[in-house]
């Protein structure tokens, strides 16, 4: 897949595939490509974090993001394909607008008690709790006019899933204007 100096946001609720599938296409063979996986510029905040996905983490968010999306440019001009992973929903899309580079929104939808499922199965320091999972689902779940760039994954396989996100970007109709 070559798609130099691209950036892909892959998106989704939590547990909808963001991380597997934004590795496995980091993989593909191509040109060079860089995945930004987002929960790792939350986590760079060593003290005074907020949970992302409360209300009063905006501030800190609008932060997180600018930052994202200066490495993301900066990687970008560099000749790579970037994969940006993570709860990358409207309300965060302004800043990579404003970056120069093609970039695509691609929105995969697993069901709810999917989501639920995976988070709940994968352990660690990961969001485990339904009700967020389930408010961010919710907040995913009607894009409006972002809603062609959704992907929705029921009964995907991992290997469907990263076909699918392909297929998608190759198309260039997940490219945002």
């Amino acid at each position: 897949m070559n798609l130099e100096s691209e950036i892909l946001v892959l998106t989704g609720p939590p547990g909808s595939g963001k991380t597997t599938t934004a590795q496995a296409l980091a993989a593909e063979p191509g040109s060079s490509k860089v995945h930004l996986h987002c929960d790792d510029f939350w986590h760079f905040i060593k003290n005074g974090a907020i949970p992302p996905y409360l209300p009063e983490a905006h501030q800190q968010n609008a932060v997180v993001v600018d930052v994202l999306t200066k490495v993301a440019a900066t990687y970008a001009r560099g000749g790579y394909f970037v994969v940006v992973d993570g709860i990358v929903g409207p309300w965060f899309l302004e800043p990579f607008r404003k970056i120069t580079a093609p970039l695509h929104y691609v929105v995969l939808r697993p069901p709810l008690d999917v989501a639920i499922r995976r988070c709940q199965q994968r352990g660690g320091d990961t969001l485990t709790d339904p009700v967020p999972i389930a408010a961010l689902h919710q907040q995913l779940s009607s894009l409006g006019p972002l809603e062609r760039h959704v992907l929705p994954t029921e009964g995907h396989t991992r290997e469907d899933t990263l076909s699918a996100v392909i297929q998608a970007v190759k198309s260039g109709s997940f490219r945002l204007a």
